[in-house]
Protein backbone atom coordinates (compact mmCIF):
# COMPACT_ATOMS: atom_id res chain seq x y z
CA UNK A 1 0.00 0.00 0.00
CA UNK A 2 2.69 2.04 0.78
CA UNK A 3 4.82 1.80 -2.05
CA UNK A 4 1.90 2.77 -4.39
CA UNK A 5 1.10 5.89 -2.37
CA UNK A 6 5.16 6.49 -3.07
CA UNK A 7 4.56 6.09 -6.88
CA UNK A 8 1.71 8.29 -7.04
CA UNK A 9 3.44 11.07 -5.34
CA UNK A 10 6.36 10.21 -8.01
CA UNK A 11 4.18 10.01 -11.13
CA UNK A 12 3.04 13.70 -9.58
CA UNK A 13 5.73 15.29 -9.01
CA UNK A 14 7.38 14.38 -12.28
CA UNK A 15 4.32 15.78 -14.04
CA UNK A 16 4.27 19.32 -12.31
CA UNK A 17 7.95 19.26 -13.60
CA UNK A 18 7.14 18.63 -17.27
CA UNK A 19 4.20 21.33 -16.99
CA UNK A 20 7.19 24.40 -16.12
CA UNK A 21 9.15 23.16 -18.56
CA UNK A 22 6.31 23.27 -21.54
CA UNK A 23 5.63 26.84 -19.98
CA UNK A 24 9.08 28.05 -19.54
CA UNK A 25 9.70 27.05 -23.32
CA UNK A 26 6.95 28.29 -24.34
CA UNK A 27 8.08 31.76 -22.69
CA UNK A 28 11.21 31.82 -24.17
CA UNK A 29 10.08 30.88 -27.44
CA UNK A 30 7.60 33.70 -27.23
CA UNK A 31 10.34 36.27 -26.36
CA UNK A 32 12.37 35.28 -29.10
CA UNK A 33 9.58 36.26 -31.35
CA UNK A 34 8.37 39.30 -29.66
CA UNK A 35 11.67 40.44 -27.45
CA UNK A 36 10.65 42.87 -24.77
CA UNK A 37 7.21 42.07 -24.71
CA UNK A 38 5.35 41.69 -21.02
CA UNK A 39 2.23 40.15 -20.21
CA UNK A 40 2.52 41.48 -16.48
CA UNK A 41 1.77 45.18 -17.65
CA UNK A 42 -0.03 47.91 -15.51
CA UNK A 43 -2.68 50.46 -16.45
CA UNK A 44 -4.85 48.78 -18.56
CA UNK A 45 -2.44 47.28 -21.21
CA UNK A 46 -2.74 43.42 -21.83
CA UNK A 47 0.71 43.77 -23.43
CA UNK A 48 3.17 45.80 -23.40
CA UNK A 49 7.14 46.62 -24.33
CA UNK A 50 9.88 48.52 -21.88
CA UNK A 51 10.53 50.92 -24.54
CA UNK A 52 7.05 51.45 -26.61
CA UNK A 53 4.90 50.94 -23.74
CA UNK A 54 1.26 49.28 -23.99
CA UNK A 55 1.02 47.13 -27.24
CA UNK A 56 -2.21 46.05 -26.92
CA UNK A 57 -5.08 47.29 -24.51
CA UNK A 58 -7.74 45.27 -22.11
CA UNK A 59 -11.59 45.10 -23.49
CA UNK A 60 -13.42 48.58 -23.58
CA UNK A 61 -10.32 50.36 -23.75
CA UNK A 62 -8.80 52.44 -25.93
CA UNK A 63 -5.01 52.49 -27.68
CA UNK A 64 -3.36 56.15 -28.10
CA UNK A 65 -0.24 57.06 -28.54
CA UNK A 66 1.40 59.93 -26.83
CA UNK A 67 4.27 61.80 -28.67
CA UNK A 68 7.35 62.55 -26.51
CA UNK A 69 9.26 64.58 -29.53
CA UNK A 70 10.58 61.83 -31.82
CA UNK A 71 9.38 59.33 -29.48
CA UNK A 72 5.70 57.56 -29.20
CA UNK A 73 4.67 55.38 -25.97
CA UNK A 74 1.56 53.53 -26.46
CA UNK A 75 -1.22 53.97 -23.49
CA UNK A 76 -4.39 52.78 -23.16
CA UNK A 77 -7.35 54.90 -21.60
CA UNK A 78 -11.32 55.03 -20.91
CA UNK A 79 -12.18 57.99 -23.11
CA UNK A 80 -10.18 59.53 -26.00
CA UNK A 81 -8.31 63.13 -25.24
CA UNK A 82 -9.26 65.67 -27.03
CA UNK A 83 -9.26 66.12 -30.83
CA UNK A 84 -9.70 62.11 -30.88
CA UNK A 85 -12.59 60.30 -31.33
CA UNK A 86 -12.80 56.42 -30.12
CA UNK A 87 -13.15 53.80 -32.77
CA UNK A 88 -14.48 50.29 -31.79
CA UNK A 89 -13.73 46.72 -33.76
CA UNK A 90 -12.71 43.06 -33.13
CA UNK A 91 -8.96 43.68 -33.46
CA UNK A 92 -8.52 46.97 -31.65
CA UNK A 93 -10.22 50.11 -29.90
CA UNK A 94 -7.91 53.27 -31.12
CA UNK A 95 -8.33 56.80 -30.30
CA UNK A 96 -8.25 58.24 -34.29
CA UNK A 97 -7.36 61.89 -35.05
CA UNK A 98 -10.27 64.47 -35.64
CA UNK A 99 -10.17 66.87 -39.06
CA UNK A 100 -7.74 69.98 -38.71
CA UNK A 101 -10.08 72.25 -38.24
CA UNK A 102 -11.64 70.15 -35.61
CA UNK A 103 -11.11 70.63 -31.96
CA UNK A 104 -13.06 67.65 -30.68
CA UNK A 105 -15.14 64.95 -32.65
CA UNK A 106 -17.74 62.66 -32.41
CA UNK A 107 -16.35 60.76 -35.16
CA UNK A 108 -14.84 61.70 -38.48
CA UNK A 109 -17.77 63.80 -40.37
CA UNK A 110 -19.52 65.29 -36.76
CA UNK A 111 -17.48 67.85 -34.78
CA UNK A 112 -18.44 68.83 -31.27
CA UNK A 113 -16.02 71.81 -31.11
CA UNK A 114 -13.52 73.61 -33.69
CA UNK A 115 -9.95 75.37 -33.55
CA UNK A 116 -9.79 78.74 -33.16
CA UNK A 117 -11.10 81.11 -36.12
CA UNK A 118 -14.04 78.41 -37.15
CA UNK A 119 -17.74 78.37 -36.24
CA UNK A 120 -19.21 75.17 -35.41
CA UNK A 121 -22.50 74.29 -37.89
CA UNK A 122 -24.03 71.23 -37.72
CA UNK A 123 -21.01 69.26 -37.03
CA UNK A 124 -19.22 71.16 -39.48
CA UNK A 125 -16.35 73.89 -38.99
CA UNK A 126 -16.58 77.00 -41.29
CA UNK A 127 -14.78 79.92 -41.39
CA UNK A 128 -18.13 81.63 -42.86
CA UNK A 129 -21.75 81.67 -41.47
CA UNK A 130 -24.68 80.36 -44.27
CA UNK A 131 -27.29 82.70 -45.30
CA UNK A 132 -29.83 82.65 -42.01
CA UNK A 133 -27.56 82.28 -39.59
CA UNK A 134 -24.78 84.46 -37.84
CA UNK A 135 -21.74 83.95 -35.85
CA UNK A 136 -21.75 83.35 -32.50
CA UNK A 137 -18.44 84.73 -30.70
CA UNK A 138 -19.46 83.26 -27.34
CA UNK A 139 -19.87 79.97 -28.28
CA UNK A 140 -18.21 79.82 -31.86
CA UNK A 141 -21.22 78.68 -33.72
CA UNK A 142 -23.28 79.85 -36.06
CA UNK A 143 -26.48 80.45 -34.52
CA UNK A 144 -30.11 81.00 -36.55
CA UNK A 145 -30.58 85.31 -37.00
CA UNK A 146 -33.81 85.97 -34.64
CA UNK A 147 -36.16 88.59 -35.77
CA UNK A 148 -37.87 90.66 -33.51
CA UNK A 149 -41.48 89.88 -32.25
CA UNK A 150 -44.13 92.36 -30.40
CA UNK A 151 -47.46 91.87 -29.52
CA UNK A 152 -50.69 93.37 -29.86
CA UNK A 153 -51.10 96.94 -28.75
CA UNK A 154 -53.20 97.24 -25.82
CA UNK A 155 -55.97 99.62 -25.17
CA UNK A 156 -55.94 103.49 -25.37
CA UNK A 157 -55.52 104.39 -21.47
CA UNK A 158 -57.16 107.58 -20.34
CA UNK A 159 -57.69 111.05 -21.25
CA UNK A 160 -55.26 112.63 -19.09
CA UNK A 161 -53.50 115.98 -18.35
CA UNK A 162 -50.12 115.61 -15.97
CA UNK A 163 -51.19 112.68 -13.98
CA UNK A 164 -54.79 113.90 -13.42
CA UNK A 165 -58.38 112.95 -15.43
CA UNK A 166 -60.10 116.24 -14.31
CA UNK A 167 -59.41 119.95 -14.75
CA UNK A 168 -58.76 119.84 -18.31
CA UNK A 169 -60.18 119.71 -21.94
CA UNK A 170 -57.51 118.80 -24.32
CA UNK A 171 -55.05 116.12 -22.74
CA UNK A 172 -53.19 113.15 -23.98
CA UNK A 173 -53.37 109.52 -24.11
CA UNK A 174 -51.45 106.30 -24.24
CA UNK A 175 -50.82 102.48 -25.30
CA UNK A 176 -48.33 99.98 -24.80
CA UNK A 177 -47.28 96.75 -26.11
CA UNK A 178 -45.27 93.61 -24.87
CA UNK A 179 -41.57 92.46 -26.89
CA UNK A 180 -42.31 88.68 -27.65
CA UNK A 181 -38.56 88.10 -29.43
CA UNK A 182 -35.33 90.17 -28.42
CA UNK A 183 -34.06 90.05 -31.96
CA UNK A 184 -30.23 88.75 -32.50
CA UNK A 185 -27.43 91.29 -33.55
CA UNK A 186 -28.03 90.49 -36.94
CA UNK A 187 -32.21 90.74 -36.63
CA UNK A 188 -34.80 93.10 -37.25
CA UNK A 189 -34.74 96.09 -34.69
CA UNK A 190 -38.05 96.21 -32.40
CA UNK A 191 -41.03 98.91 -33.37
CA UNK A 192 -41.74 101.03 -31.04
CA UNK A 193 -43.58 99.61 -27.99
CA UNK A 194 -45.18 102.57 -26.58
CA UNK A 195 -47.63 105.67 -28.36
CA UNK A 196 -48.95 108.68 -27.44
CA UNK A 197 -51.22 110.88 -29.13
CA UNK A 198 -53.47 114.09 -28.18
CA UNK A 199 -57.18 113.68 -27.01
CA UNK A 200 -59.90 116.24 -26.05
CA UNK A 201 -62.67 114.78 -23.29
CA UNK A 202 -65.38 117.31 -21.97
CA UNK A 203 -64.51 119.15 -19.15
CA UNK A 204 -65.12 118.99 -15.29
CA UNK A 205 -63.96 120.27 -12.58
CA UNK A 206 -62.07 118.20 -9.95
CA UNK A 207 -64.00 117.26 -6.96
CA UNK A 208 -62.63 117.90 -3.55
CA UNK A 209 -59.78 115.07 -2.53
CA UNK A 210 -60.10 113.24 -5.77
CA UNK A 211 -57.19 111.32 -6.18
CA UNK A 212 -54.72 112.27 -8.95
CA UNK A 213 -54.24 109.77 -11.75
CA UNK A 214 -57.05 107.18 -9.38
CA UNK A 215 -53.81 106.39 -6.83
CA UNK A 216 -52.36 109.19 -5.04
CA UNK A 217 -54.06 111.90 -3.59
CA UNK A 218 -54.19 115.30 -5.05
CA UNK A 219 -50.89 117.37 -4.65
CA UNK A 220 -51.79 121.19 -3.96
CA UNK A 221 -50.47 122.92 -7.33
CA UNK A 222 -48.10 125.94 -6.48
CA UNK A 223 -48.49 129.27 -8.02
CA UNK A 224 -46.64 128.92 -10.99
CA UNK A 225 -48.72 125.93 -12.21
CA UNK A 226 -51.93 127.97 -11.32
CA UNK A 227 -50.76 130.25 -13.53
CA UNK A 228 -50.01 128.47 -16.28
CA UNK A 229 -53.59 126.39 -15.86
CA UNK A 230 -55.78 129.51 -16.28
CA UNK A 231 -53.50 130.19 -19.35
CA UNK A 232 -54.02 127.05 -21.14
CA UNK A 233 -58.12 127.02 -19.89
CA UNK A 234 -58.18 130.63 -21.36
CA UNK A 235 -56.57 129.19 -24.52
CA UNK A 236 -58.64 126.50 -24.70
CA UNK A 237 -62.05 128.77 -24.56
CA UNK A 238 -60.35 131.11 -27.20
CA UNK A 239 -59.67 127.79 -29.32
CA UNK A 240 -63.54 126.68 -28.42
CA UNK A 241 -65.01 130.12 -28.86
CA UNK A 242 -63.27 130.49 -32.54
CA UNK A 243 -64.04 127.28 -33.38
CA UNK A 244 -67.86 127.39 -32.83
CA UNK A 245 -67.94 130.83 -34.51
CA UNK A 246 -66.00 129.71 -37.48
CA UNK A 247 -68.77 126.63 -37.16
CA UNK A 248 -71.28 129.35 -37.49
CA UNK A 249 -70.30 131.08 -39.99
CA UNK A 250 -69.51 128.52 -42.38
CA UNK A 251 -73.53 127.36 -41.78
CA UNK A 252 -74.51 130.98 -42.06
CA UNK A 253 -72.49 130.96 -45.38
CA UNK A 254 -73.96 127.39 -46.33
CA UNK A 255 -77.86 128.88 -45.67
CA UNK A 256 -76.89 132.12 -47.62
CA UNK A 257 -75.79 129.93 -50.88
CA UNK A 258 -78.68 127.61 -50.50
CA UNK A 259 -80.83 130.60 -50.50
CA UNK A 260 -79.48 132.46 -53.51
CA UNK A 261 -79.57 129.05 -55.62
CA UNK A 262 -83.44 128.82 -54.41
CA UNK A 263 -84.10 132.16 -55.53
CA UNK A 264 -82.12 131.61 -58.78
CA UNK A 265 -84.34 128.24 -59.80
CA UNK A 266 -87.76 130.58 -58.70
CA UNK A 267 -86.67 133.70 -61.31
CA UNK A 268 -85.49 131.60 -64.06
CA UNK A 269 -89.09 129.44 -63.49
CA UNK A 270 -90.91 132.60 -63.89
CA UNK A 271 -89.04 133.76 -67.20
CA UNK A 272 -89.56 130.49 -69.09
CA UNK A 273 -93.67 131.11 -68.52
Amino acid sequence: MQLQLISLVLIFLHSMEYIDTQQASRIRRHRKLHPGVSHGCQGGCATCSDYNGCLSCKPRLFFFLERDGMRQTGVCLSSCPSGYYGTRSPDINKCTKCKADCDACFNRNFCTKCKAGFYLHMGRCLDVCPDGFEPNEQYMECTAIVHCEVGEWSQWSPCSKRGKTCGFKRGEESRTRETLRIPSASGDTCPATKEKRKCVVQRRRCRKGERKGGGERKRRPNKEENKEENRESRQEERDTDNREESENKNKTEHRRRKAQIKQRVSTAGSTVQ
